[in-house]
């Protein structure tokens, strides 16, 4: 698994599932052209995540996520801090960024330029979170599309400081990975009506 050479430590993490009527090529299509405005939940709890730094008035306006909700999800979370880390097509893709997630209104996040950079990294007061979509046969014409997400604070005290995020955050972050699965089977089972 590629998710597992790009981030092969990690102290926290989940894992969500589906099953689909289909085959990975039409998956992995789905994965990339599925929008925010297919998952009306994740957009609110998107937008209670983006609201103390609008208070604040850090962003200014809303984030370019929701102003463009109609575009991929995909590439603007490729836009919006996470890089590509790995890719397999039709099989697995992984996706990487580094931050200080509990930090309430966004802190900057260091930038990195790609897998090398993203697995040296290792300044204390950071965690590096990565995330894939992986795509296996269940067989009688189904696959099994599942997302990991895993997390790796770089330090003691940033880990007690996720952990404590993480305590509050958690559900919230599996019914993000759980719609975003959703969306892809809907999407796919859409457009392949006869895949059913």
């Amino acid at each position: 698994m590629l998710l597992e050479q790009a981030m092969p430590e990690f102290r926290f993490h989940e894992v969500h599932a589906v099953e689909i009527a289909t085959n990975a090529a039409d998956v992995f299509d789905a994965i990339r052209t599925v929008t925010l405005d297919e998952m009306p939940l994740v957009k609110l709890l998107l937008g209670f995540r983006s609201l103390p730094s609008l208070l604040r008035g850090r962003l200014g306006r809303l984030p370019d996520i929701f102003r463009r909700s109609h575009r991929p999800l995909l590439g603007a979370v490729l836009s919006g801090g996470f890089i590509l880390l790995a890719e397999r097509p039709d099989e697995e893709i992984v996706l990487g960024t580094i931050g200080r997630f509990w930090a309430l209104t966004g802190a900057a996040s260091p930038k990195i330029a790609d897998q090398e950079a993203f697995r040296t990294f290792d300044q204390p007061g950071y965690a590096k979170a990565a995330m894939n979509f992986y795509v296996t046969n269940a067989g009688a014409g189904r696959v099994r599309l599942s997302t990991e997400t895993r997390v790796l604070p770089l330090d003691s005290a940033s880990s007690r400081q996720f952990a404590r995020y993480w305590f509050v955050v958690r559900i919230g972050s599996a019914v993000i990975r759980r719609q975003w699965l959703s969306a892809v089977k809907r999407r796919v089972e859409r457009l392949s009506p006869q895949m059913k």
